[in-house]
């Protein structure tokens, strides 16, 4: 439930928040909350991601592209997504999620993020660095093409590559488009 008034909050937020461009880094603000925490008292892993969720819509919102998206009947989910871990955060600590698009493949759109804290010196530090792999779908069925993606929110600058390690991840961890049973690992 904290989650659903987190969300509510950041949308609220996003309206007012600074507007950046499509591909620059967005940073969400956040504190992490007791119903974060886990039983060794720091922010429990699928939180990270959860929070991730909120960042990236954040980032929609005040890029202007969830407003696109809205007027074509589009949505986004999430395809595949991987984070390692640095540091904990505790309760009370103030952090910030980067989020920013790395590019995109035939299919989707990747994106980084990065939690990140001020060190001792004040020099950002990072905690914790996902990167998840996208589609947006249509709310009358299918897929929506790249192209077609492209076209509507305008081309990515040249520099907007996604590095090759990640591609090579995303298929690697792609599931099957095939509904056939899936082999018992357990025998």
């Amino acid at each position: 439930m904290h989650m659903f008034f987190r969300t509510l909050l950041h949308a609220l937020l996003s309206r007012f928040g600074p507007r950046i461009g499509h591909y620059d880094v967005a940073r969400t603000r956040f504190v992490t909350s007791p119903t974060d925490l886990d039983i060794l008292r720091h922010m429990n892993n699928g939180v990270y991601l959860s929070i991730m969720d909120v960042a990236r819509f954040d980032m929609l919102h005040r890029t202007g592209v969830w407003k696109i998206f809205v007027q074509r009947g589009w949505y986004p989910v999430v395809v595949a997504e991987t984070i390692s871990f640095r540091k904990s955060l505790t309760v009370g600590q103030r952090f910030t999620v980067e989020s920013r698009i790395l590019g995109f493949d035939a299919k989707a759109v990747y994106v980084e993020q990065r939690f990140v804290r001020p060190d001792a010196a004040g020099a950002p530090e990072i905690y914790a660095h996902g990167f998840i792999r996208g589609r947006f779908l249509k709310r009358t069925g299918g897929v929506v093409p790249i192209e077609e993606l492209l076209d509507a929110v305008g081309m990515a600058p040249e520099n907007v590559t996604v590095p090759a390690w990640l591609l090579e991840w995303s298929d690697d961890v792609a599931m099957p488009a095939t509904r056939a049973p899936a082999p018992s690992i357990w025998q």
